[in-house]
């Protein structure tokens, strides 16, 4: 009988040990259903752990300990917040699972995740693919490309460590004197909604509409931004305030959010801009009650960079105030991102004092754990060399490429009596390259390249200008020969068969871009008119968004917009020397001057110098054929 009795016991501790008992950590078990695996996690979680799971921090301010300690969510590199300048893609690995290893070694060793800015491409990382940015990216109408490119900055992410992308930006930018317009893909509602395959790219395609869902080890989260009506601000002000009423939200700034819901993102980042005078950080109507009731999102809501903080004016006036107007709003995860324990205290208390539910709190973090189970999170949680070989390889700079020749938009190409001037030969005499633009990387590349801002010059990351495109194309007879701003004397010495002048915008990111006059920055003036005046010339455009070029226009043979093409040069002269024919649209409204700013393409009253959707096409040259 003893014997017989020792045996059942221990078929029953067998039975215990392998899932039959209560003991057994369920969440640790990738076997059993997602919702079960959150409730038993989230059963064994104190308030303090709940609350560190909606905490984001800079990479600055975060050590292993403080991961471990305060269980912290999550991490992220703001722009140009790197391991070191440079750094190698193992240099990235090892800071990541550095964090990561602390956050394993917490007590219920909750992984976090790791949100990263890469919007063109994973452009904080040096030699990277950059891509062009989003304007460019409309001006392809090309889904199927954007996809692809989703798919090739997954690639790049993850050979970094990294698995949560804050992208894709999806405003509808309705004023090109806004600083973020380059973001966007387009001032139309359908063109943007178009171009959220970039989430497909990054996640994989979803099994289960609406679902969050990132696809395997070689995919990452995504994050659809900024919710919503950032591109409608009053004056193209960068956080400024949107006028608008309800039809027009839900008909121009919203679509965009419904398909990328219904293709599954993981999160979506608010915005820091108003409407009709109601912060959208402390806008409960639209997110809770839009974007999680109605529009069923079940991913999380994560704020922007201080985002809370910015709901009073001046930013940070009443801290606990803006915490429970945020996280009452229906914000998951609050991207600090440096004072953690200034937050934690904050919610603690409001949570203690039931100023905060814990019902509220619960969302939250049942939110933030589902993309993380969803993600393989939880069995996958380091990282290794499995990608590196991603990071700007050949096939991604070829896809570049490929967008940057898609993206270029023909605006004119000779008067109607003369013959074309594009494409050019290859063979000439001797030609010019001029204009501030033609060999820079920086430039060509804008904003949120390497740092926030972006950076002037060659020495940024790996990359061609468009100067060393030219270079390479032409033929080894051409004398080629690069003056940046040449005078009108030496245009008219200087015996050119034909000029390509290169000239636009500097970089820049958010407010920082807010323009009011839309000019193009000096001497391009200058080296249009000096150029342009003395042989014929083909003007390329690298900028976030349309400029005034209609005083210039008559003196211009050929006009090209180029966009921020970013670090394949090559993808531009594809076109200029017709080894590619052009196909490109404007993805915007070109404006004759900015009195008519607002101005787009639902407008009444619509008098532009060139309309959304113009492109001139033109055929591969029979010799590049």
């Amino acid at each position: 009988m003893g014997k017989k009795m020792t045996v059942i016991l221990e078929a029953l501790m067998l039975l215990f040990f392998m899932g039959g008992g209560e003991a057994v950590e369920i969440y640790k078990d990738p076997s059993q259903l997602i919702h079960r695996r959150i409730k038993d996690l989230m059963g064994k979680m104190s308030l303090a752990e709940k609350i560190g799971q909606m905490t984001q921090l800079d990479r600055t301010a975060a050590t292993p300990e403080i991961m471990k300690e305060f269980s912290i969510g999550s991490l992220l590199s703001g722009g140009g917040s790197v391991p070191r300048l440079q750094a190698t893609p193992e240099e990235w690995i090892d800071m990541v699972n550095g964090f990561q290893n602390g956050s394993l070694s917490s007590r219920l060793g909750i992984p976090m995740i790791y949100g990263i800015d890469a919007v063109h491409g994973h452009n904080n990382v040096y030699k990277a693919t950059i891509f062009p940015h989003n304007v460019g990216l409309g001006a392809t109408r090309d889904p199927k490309l954007v996809e692809r490119i989703g798919a090739a900055t997954a690639l790049e992410v993850r050979a970094t460590g990294i698995n949560y992308a804050f992208a894709p930006c999806i405003a509808v930018c309705r004023d090109p004197r806004w600083g973020r317009c380059y973001e966007s893909y387009s001032e139309d509602p359908k063109i943007v909604t178009a171009m959220t395959t970039l989430i497909t790219g990054l996640q994989g395609h979803n099994p289960i509409n609406s679902m969050p869902f990132v696809g395997g080890k070689n995919k990452v989260a995504a994050c659809a931004k900024h919710f919503v009506g950032d591109g409608g601000t009053k004056g193209g002000k960068n956080e400024n305030n949107t006028v608008i009423d309800w039809h027009g939200l839900r008909n121009i700034h919203m679509p965009a959010y419904y398909h990328s819901v219904m293709k599954g993102v993981s999160t979506v980042m608010v915005s820091y801009s108003s409407w009709n005078g109601k912060k959208m950080h402390a806008n409960r109507r639209l997110i809770t009650g839009l974007l999680k009731n109605y529009l069923k999102f079940k991913g999380f809501v994560i704020s922007d960079w201080q985002g809370i903080d910015r709901i009073t004016s001046p930013p940070h006036a009443n801290y606990t105030y803006s915490v429970q107007a945020g996280i009452h709003a229906g914000i998951d995860m609050i991207m600090v991102p440096f004072n953690h324990t200034e937050f934690i205290d904050t919610l603690t208390k409001l949570v203690e004092s039931k100023v905060i539910p814990m019902r509220r709190i619960n969302d939250a973090v049942r939110r933030i754990l589902r993309v993380k189970f969803l993600m393989g999170l939880f069995e996958n949680p380091l990282a290794d060399n499995t990608f590196l070989h991603h990071l700007g390889s050949q096939a991604h700079r070829d896809l570049a490429r490929e967008a940057v020749r898609k993206s270029m938009v023909l605006l004119k190409n000779g008067e109607t009596a003369d013959p074309p001037l594009l494409p050019l030969p290859k063979k000439a005499g001797r030609i010019l390259v001029a204009g501030t633009h033609a060999d820079n990387l920086g430039y060509q590349c804008g904003g949120w390249t390497i740092t926030w801002q972006g950076l002037a010059g060659n020495n940024l990351t790996q990359g061609t200008t468009i100067l060393s495109a030219i270079s390479a194309a032409v033929d080894p007879s051409t004398d080629l020969v690069y003056k940046e701003n040449p005078d009108l004397e030496f245009v008219k010495s200087g015996n050119f068969s034909y000029a390509v002048v290169v000239v636009g915008e500097h970089p820049y990111a958010e407010t920082d871009g807010d323009n009011s006059n839309l000019t193009i920055p000096e001497p391009g003036p200058a080296t249009i008119t000096n150029v342009c005046g003395g042989v014929k010339c083909v003007v390329v455009v690298v900028s976030g968004r349309p400029l005034l070029i209609q005083p210039y226009l008559r003196s211009i043979h050929a006009l090209v917009a180029a966009w921020l093409p970013g670090s394949e040069g090559q993808g531009v002269t594809d076109v200029l020397f017709g080894d590619y024919g052009f196909t490109g649209k404007l993805p915007r409204t070109w404006f004759k001057t900015v009195d008519q700013l607002p101005m787009n393409f639902d407008d009444p009253h619509y008098d532009p110098l060139f309309p959304i959707g113009f492109g001139l096409k033109t055929s591969p040259a029979a010799d590049s054929i």
